[in-house]
């Protein structure tokens, strides 16, 4: 029997339920996030929703869950990435600005303006920033740098990126890959080789 298929069919699955939650939570707000709304998106019964998720709130739960995995978790993973040099770690994190897949600063900026209204989240978010600057400075510890420095340097780095968000910059992407070398001295005090900038370039400029 293909129940699968039916069930896709007729219900959807999570991933999919997720998904359209997700597109409702950035477009405007967890509020926006109810399950009428997501059944007219999908084109799906309202109680095909309770197939998959005992409630709301479980589904709000699994945006969380998500935005933990896509953006902490892959922010972490590109601290530790391998790298001959400081200047090459700094380029494997900046990696998290250029590629959603990595870290999605739509739902990122969604987040921060949820948790100023929800506990709950906003225990989660400072959770967040607070392994996401523990890894940042364990990248400058890697390299030598002193703990104050390391600490210093990490919150300058990710204070940066959490204002571009928080502000919703949208600048051209040629202008911000012109200023990379410059950040990348200004986080770590050390410019990147030639050839850095350019693999940088070519994993992000391809085409």
């Amino acid at each position: 029997m293909n129940t699968e298929k039916t069930e896709r069919g007729w219900r959807g699955t999570p991933e999919l339920w997720l998904d359209a939650a997700y597109a409702l939570l950035v477009e405007g707000g967890v509020d926006a996030v109810k399950v009428m709304p997501l059944a007219e998106r999908l084109g799906l019964s309202r109680t095909s929703f309770y197939w998959h998720f005992a409630d709301r709130e479980a589904l709000l739960a699994g945006l969380v869950d998500r935005w933990r995995t896509r953006n902490t978790a892959n922010l972490v993973a590109r601290c530790e990435a391998p790298a001959a040099t400081i200047t090459e770690a700094m380029l494997n994190l900046f990696d998290c600005w250029y590629d959603s897949d990595l870290f999605d600063s739509r739902l990122e900026f969604a987040m921060r303006t949820w948790s100023l209204t929800d506990p709950a989240v906003a225990a989660a978010m400072s959770e967040a920033d607070s392994l996401r600057i523990a890894a940042i400075t364990g990248l400058f510890h890697r390299f030598d740098y002193s703990e104050t420095e390391a600490d210093t340097r990490a919150r300058t780095l990710y204070l940066t990126q959490v204002g571009y968000i928080a502000l919703r910059s949208d600048e051209n992407l040629h202008v911000r890959m012109g200023r990379v070398p410059a950040y990348v001295l200004t986080f770590c005090g050390r410019a990147p080789s030639a050839p850095e900038v350019a693999a940088f370039q070519a994993r992000h400029m391809a085409g």
